[in-house]
């Protein structure tokens, strides 16, 4: 976290913009902690059958309260990149809010509108079986055998998507092309600014077509 921390800060420094440190640190040091807790759920599972240690099995810390960890960790970035002031914060608000958010969703394999099937019945479920029962799509006694759920294609870990979003940043395919691939979701998504008329260089805007007051609603 205070690693983290740092580097966000120093990035207000680089941007001549030295109030900024303060929010950039606390989002620096939630991301670090973001990252912490979703590598530690992420390997959960191969770590206790290779033996490795993990610190959520070390510490005993349920997945009920990492979630909420995670979660709180999220919407403390959030408030901080609303203090922080800059030029397009749009961009940010992309990476730092939105992404973070699917990267949650998908380390603690749920959806922001997940939601029951029909009837009550979670979605994929037989009636009348509990979702993990002997006899539910993807168990052993399930009419049709088991069913185990396909890998997500695209999906990267949390830290092969911090590469990824790294990379997209360095190359501006996050603002300026028709479409990209979301750095841990995998999906396609589409470039912040290629719908506006700059003639191919959305550095010449002005600063006009990544608005995020105009186009984004930053407290969803």
């Amino acid at each position: 976290e205070t690693a983290t921390g740092a580097a966000f800060a120093h990035t207000a420094v680089l941007a001549g913009r030295p109030g900024n440190r303060a929010p950039l640190t606390e989002a620096g040091r939630l991301f670090g902690r973001l990252a912490h807790l979703l590598d530690a759920v992420e390997d959960q599972e191969t770590d206790a059958v290779s033996g490795a240690w993990n610190p959520l099995t070390a510490t005993g810390t349920p997945r009920a309260e990492a979630r909420r960890l995670a979660d709180d960790a999220v919407h403390g970035i959030r408030l901080a990149l609303r203090d922080a002031e800059f030029t397009d914060g749009r961009l940010a608000h992309v990476l730092l809010a939105h992404e973070l958010r699917v990267s949650v969703d998908r380390a603690f394999g749920t959806t922001a509108c997940a939601h029951p099937g029909h009837g009550g019945t979670p979605a994929g479920h037989l009636p009348g079986t509990p979702p993990r029962a002997p006899g539910a799509p993807g168990m052993p006694g399930a009419p049709q055998g088991p069913h185990p759920e396909p890998p997500r294609p695209g999906s990267r870990g949390f830290l092969a998507g911090c590469a990824a979003f790294a990379a997209l940043c360095c190359t501006c395919r996050m603002c300026c092309a028709e479409s990209y691939e979301g750095p841990w979701s995998g999906k396609q998504r589409e470039g912040c600014c290629h719908k506006c008329d700059c003639d191919g260089n959305c550095c010449d805007c002005d600063g006009g077509c990544c608005d995020c007051c105009g186009c984004c609603d930053c407290s969803c």
